[in-house]
Protein backbone atom coordinates (compact mmCIF):
# COMPACT_ATOMS: atom_id res chain seq x y z
CA UNK A 1 0.00 0.00 0.00
CA UNK A 2 1.46 3.21 -0.97
CA UNK A 3 -1.57 5.55 -1.00
CA UNK A 4 -4.72 5.72 1.61
CA UNK A 5 -7.46 5.92 -0.95
CA UNK A 6 -9.32 8.85 0.51
CA UNK A 7 -7.13 10.04 2.93
CA UNK A 8 -5.92 13.89 2.70
CA UNK A 9 -2.10 14.54 3.16
CA UNK A 10 -1.43 15.98 6.72
CA UNK A 11 0.74 19.04 6.98
CA UNK A 12 3.71 17.21 9.83
CA UNK A 13 5.66 20.17 9.79
CA UNK A 14 2.93 22.19 11.76
CA UNK A 15 1.04 19.22 13.22
CA UNK A 16 4.69 17.62 14.93
CA UNK A 17 8.08 19.92 14.12
CA UNK A 18 9.81 16.76 14.28
CA UNK A 19 9.29 14.30 17.65
CA UNK A 20 6.56 14.88 20.01
CA UNK A 21 6.55 12.89 22.98
CA UNK A 22 2.83 11.77 23.42
CA UNK A 23 0.99 10.92 27.46
CA UNK A 24 0.24 7.35 26.59
CA UNK A 25 0.84 4.63 29.26
CA UNK A 26 2.65 1.36 28.32
CA UNK A 27 3.50 -1.73 30.69
CA UNK A 28 6.72 -2.18 29.78
CA UNK A 29 7.86 -5.10 31.88
CA UNK A 30 5.06 -7.17 29.57
CA UNK A 31 6.42 -5.47 25.98
CA UNK A 32 10.29 -6.94 27.13
CA UNK A 33 8.76 -10.37 28.51
CA UNK A 34 6.71 -10.90 25.18
CA UNK A 35 8.99 -9.58 22.68
CA UNK A 36 12.26 -11.51 24.13
CA UNK A 37 10.12 -14.71 24.16
CA UNK A 38 9.33 -14.26 20.24
CA UNK A 39 10.76 -17.49 18.48
CA UNK A 40 14.14 -16.98 17.23
CA UNK A 41 12.90 -18.22 13.55
CA UNK A 42 11.01 -15.04 13.20
CA UNK A 43 14.01 -12.76 13.36
CA UNK A 44 17.16 -12.54 10.62
CA UNK A 45 15.50 -10.93 8.27
CA UNK A 46 14.62 -7.31 7.37
CA UNK A 47 10.86 -8.88 7.04
CA UNK A 48 11.24 -7.15 2.55
CA UNK A 49 11.91 -3.64 4.03
CA UNK A 50 14.64 -2.14 1.32
CA UNK A 51 16.68 0.98 1.17
CA UNK A 52 18.23 2.41 4.03
CA UNK A 53 16.09 0.06 6.59
CA UNK A 54 18.91 -2.76 5.55
CA UNK A 55 20.59 -2.40 8.72
CA UNK A 56 17.53 -3.71 11.07
CA UNK A 57 16.16 -6.78 11.46
CA UNK A 58 11.85 -6.87 11.16
CA UNK A 59 8.99 -8.73 11.72
CA UNK A 60 5.77 -7.11 10.42
CA UNK A 61 2.98 -7.40 13.34
CA UNK A 62 0.70 -5.86 11.04
CA UNK A 63 0.93 -5.43 7.24
CA UNK A 64 4.20 -6.05 4.74
CA UNK A 65 6.52 -3.86 3.85
CA UNK A 66 5.61 -2.01 0.74
CA UNK A 67 8.35 -3.12 -1.78
CA UNK A 68 6.12 -6.35 -1.07
CA UNK A 69 3.19 -4.77 -2.78
CA UNK A 70 -0.03 -4.17 -2.25
CA UNK A 71 -0.93 -6.71 0.17
CA UNK A 72 -3.65 -6.76 3.12
CA UNK A 73 -3.00 -4.87 6.15
CA UNK A 74 -4.25 -6.66 9.00
CA UNK A 75 -2.41 -8.45 12.17
CA UNK A 76 -0.14 -11.03 11.26
CA UNK A 77 0.23 -13.81 13.13
CA UNK A 78 3.19 -12.63 15.27
CA UNK A 79 1.14 -10.35 16.91
CA UNK A 80 -0.76 -13.25 18.75
CA UNK A 81 2.29 -13.95 20.27
CA UNK A 82 2.71 -10.08 22.03
CA UNK A 83 -0.81 -9.22 23.83
CA UNK A 84 0.90 -6.08 25.28
CA UNK A 85 1.75 -5.08 21.67
CA UNK A 86 -1.96 -5.93 20.46
CA UNK A 87 -3.48 -3.90 23.25
CA UNK A 88 -1.30 -0.92 22.86
CA UNK A 89 -2.01 -1.39 18.98
CA UNK A 90 -5.63 -1.88 19.26
CA UNK A 91 -6.52 -0.08 22.49
CA UNK A 92 -4.58 2.72 23.57
CA UNK A 93 -3.63 4.57 20.53
CA UNK A 94 -7.21 5.80 19.78
CA UNK A 95 -7.41 5.66 15.94
CA UNK A 96 -7.10 2.68 12.91
CA UNK A 97 -3.58 1.23 13.29
CA UNK A 98 -1.82 0.16 9.29
CA UNK A 99 1.41 -0.87 9.60
CA UNK A 100 3.21 -1.81 12.61
CA UNK A 101 6.39 -4.08 13.23
CA UNK A 102 9.16 -4.77 15.38
CA UNK A 103 12.34 -3.23 14.52
CA UNK A 104 15.73 -4.40 15.81
CA UNK A 105 19.08 -2.57 14.90
CA UNK A 106 22.04 -4.14 16.10
CA UNK A 107 24.74 -2.07 17.61
CA UNK A 108 26.84 0.39 15.88
CA UNK A 109 24.06 0.50 12.87
CA UNK A 110 22.39 3.61 11.51
CA UNK A 111 19.49 4.51 9.73
CA UNK A 112 20.60 7.17 6.94
CA UNK A 113 18.88 10.20 6.54
CA UNK A 114 15.44 10.12 4.63
CA UNK A 115 12.44 11.44 4.05
CA UNK A 116 9.78 8.98 3.37
CA UNK A 117 7.92 10.13 0.08
CA UNK A 118 5.23 7.44 -1.04
CA UNK A 119 1.46 9.26 -0.22
CA UNK A 120 0.73 6.73 2.47
CA UNK A 121 3.20 8.38 4.88
CA UNK A 122 2.18 11.49 4.80
CA UNK A 123 -1.56 10.43 4.85
CA UNK A 124 -0.63 8.25 8.25
CA UNK A 125 1.12 8.92 12.23
CA UNK A 126 4.12 7.32 12.29
CA UNK A 127 4.50 5.90 16.59
CA UNK A 128 7.84 4.66 17.58
CA UNK A 129 7.48 2.88 21.30
CA UNK A 130 10.99 2.09 22.54
CA UNK A 131 11.05 -1.42 24.11
CA UNK A 132 14.62 -2.02 24.32
CA UNK A 133 17.20 1.20 23.95
CA UNK A 134 20.04 3.07 25.71
CA UNK A 135 21.43 6.23 25.78
CA UNK A 136 23.54 5.92 22.87
CA UNK A 137 20.93 5.88 20.57
CA UNK A 138 19.44 9.01 18.51
CA UNK A 139 16.94 9.77 16.70
CA UNK A 140 17.76 12.36 14.28
CA UNK A 141 14.33 14.11 12.90
CA UNK A 142 13.82 17.66 11.25
CA UNK A 143 16.92 18.99 12.37
CA UNK A 144 17.12 17.86 16.10
CA UNK A 145 18.36 14.90 17.70
CA UNK A 146 16.35 12.89 20.23
CA UNK A 147 16.88 10.20 22.63
CA UNK A 148 13.41 8.08 23.23
CA UNK A 149 13.36 6.12 26.56
CA UNK A 150 11.95 2.71 27.36
CA UNK A 151 8.27 2.76 27.37
CA UNK A 152 7.98 6.00 25.97
CA UNK A 153 5.42 6.72 23.29
CA UNK A 154 6.28 9.10 20.65
CA UNK A 155 5.22 10.66 17.43
CA UNK A 156 7.49 10.88 14.33
CA UNK A 157 7.94 12.90 11.15
CA UNK A 158 8.26 11.00 8.59
CA UNK A 159 7.89 13.08 6.09
CA UNK A 160 10.72 15.32 6.79
CA UNK A 161 14.75 14.28 6.98
CA UNK A 162 14.75 11.65 9.81
CA UNK A 163 17.86 9.05 10.47
CA UNK A 164 19.10 6.44 13.86
CA UNK A 165 22.42 6.34 15.11
CA UNK A 166 22.89 3.06 17.55
CA UNK A 167 26.26 4.64 18.92
CA UNK A 168 27.31 1.71 21.41
CA UNK A 169 28.51 -1.09 19.15
CA UNK A 170 27.36 -3.64 21.54
CA UNK A 171 23.49 -2.82 22.25
CA UNK A 172 21.11 -3.12 19.89
CA UNK A 173 17.87 -1.16 19.97
CA UNK A 174 14.24 -2.67 19.45
CA UNK A 175 11.22 -0.37 18.99
CA UNK A 176 7.53 -1.21 18.18
CA UNK A 177 6.99 0.92 15.27
CA UNK A 178 2.78 1.81 13.97
CA UNK A 179 1.38 4.21 11.48
CA UNK A 180 -2.27 5.45 12.41
CA UNK A 181 -4.77 6.87 10.24
CA UNK A 182 -5.30 10.11 12.23
CA UNK A 183 -8.62 10.50 14.21
CA UNK A 184 -9.44 13.44 16.30
CA UNK A 185 -8.71 12.26 19.46
CA UNK A 186 -4.88 11.02 18.03
CA UNK A 187 -4.54 14.70 17.24
CA UNK A 188 -5.61 15.78 20.05
CA UNK A 189 -3.03 13.73 21.48
CA UNK A 190 -0.16 14.94 19.24
CA UNK A 191 -1.05 18.72 20.57
CA UNK A 192 -1.13 17.59 24.27
CA UNK A 193 2.26 15.87 23.70
CA UNK A 194 5.53 17.32 25.30
CA UNK A 195 7.36 19.43 22.47
CA UNK A 196 10.76 21.13 21.80
CA UNK A 197 12.49 18.28 23.37
CA UNK A 198 15.02 17.86 20.70
CA UNK A 199 18.77 19.12 20.93
CA UNK A 200 21.34 19.73 18.62
CA UNK A 201 24.28 16.96 19.02
CA UNK A 202 26.68 17.95 16.41
CA UNK A 203 28.36 14.28 17.10
CA UNK A 204 25.53 12.94 15.69
CA UNK A 205 24.94 15.10 12.69
CA UNK A 206 28.64 14.78 12.11
CA UNK A 207 28.27 11.35 12.16
CA UNK A 208 24.73 10.42 9.98
CA UNK A 209 25.93 13.20 7.27
CA UNK A 210 29.66 12.09 7.15
CA UNK A 211 28.96 11.22 3.68
CA UNK A 212 26.95 13.41 2.16
CA UNK A 213 28.93 15.75 0.00
CA UNK A 214 28.45 19.24 0.42
CA UNK A 215 26.21 21.58 -1.41
CA UNK A 216 27.87 23.47 -4.05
Amino acid sequence: MLVVPGQPLLDKNRLLGGCVRLRVPTDLGRLKAETSALPEPLWGTQGGRVGVHRPAQAVFLRGHAPAEGNLPVEDREALALLPACRELIHERIPAPPLRCLLALLPGGAVIAPHADQAPYFGQTIRIHVPITTHPKVWMYCGGSSYHMAEGEVWALNNSTLHAVWNADPERSRLHLICDFLPTPALVQLLLDGERELGTDQREVREHLFADVPPRA
